[in-house]
């Protein structure tokens, strides 16, 4: 399986024509999308309704996890919904098999990395902010309890280690991702973890599929 992987399109009509030359190369190269959040600019269903008409043309299986950016307006169920009725196989705490393959995704969130994670002490607004990512984690959990394939992908917006947000301004990296995302994933095993948010930080995989 040849798998291109893409993040934070942050579709706009005026990125339209770009973003579809881009998929129109990809038609040819690759046999499954992966998305890693952030489809759009600001979460409005114009905007998700623009970047399925592209999704569409290009006749690729698509997976996908929303994005912060997803978020904004408050709209991310009719996103989804959008989504699934394209085609297109949404990962929100849920895992999909396709040709021996396993997806597991969820959008993540914040809170830091290694002895540096946020922990629930103190006030109610720090507990419910930590909760939230804890809550992230458990869906990864879930999703990935789901797979009984032998190759595993997981597909996050939020980064799971901080390794991969190198590049950014260190006072932002605890808003980048969480290790709680990586606990999990080592704990049941994955041959690739893909992520977005993060586009200081470039780097190549290359995943030997069914």
């Amino acid at each position: 399986m040849r798998i291109a992987a893409t993040a934070d399109l942050h579709f706009s009509a005026q990125s339209y024509s770009t973003i579809q030359d881009q998929f129109v190369k990809v038609r040819d190269e690759a046999d499954l999308l992966l998305i890693a959040g952030d489809l759009t600019n600001y979460g409005q269903p114009p905007e998700m309704e623009m970047l399925l008409n592209a999704l569409v043309r290009l006749r690729l299986p698509t997976v996908a996890v929303l994005g912060n950016h997803d978020y904004e307006s408050g709209q991310e169920s009719e996103l989804q919904r959008m989504m699934a009725a394209a085609g297109i196989k949404v990962l929100d705490g849920t895992g999909y098999e396709r040709d021996g393959v396993g997806f597991a995704g969820t959008k993540g969130f914040v809170g830091g990395f290694g002895r540096g994670v946020l922990t629930a002490f103190g006030e109610r607004e720090v507990k419910a902010f930590v909760q939230a990512a804890i809550d992230e984690a458990v869906k990864l959990e879930r999703a990935m309890s789901q797979l009984r394939t032998k190759k595993r992908i997981v597909v996050l917006h939020y980064s799971p280690i901080a390794s991969t947000v190198m590049g950014e301004a260190p006072e932002i990296f605890p808003f980048l991702g969480t290790s709680r995302l990586a606990e999990v994933v080592d704990r049941h095993g994955a041959d690739l973890v893909v992520h977005g948010l993060c586009p200081s930080f470039s780097e190549h995989f290359e995943f030997s599929g069914a």
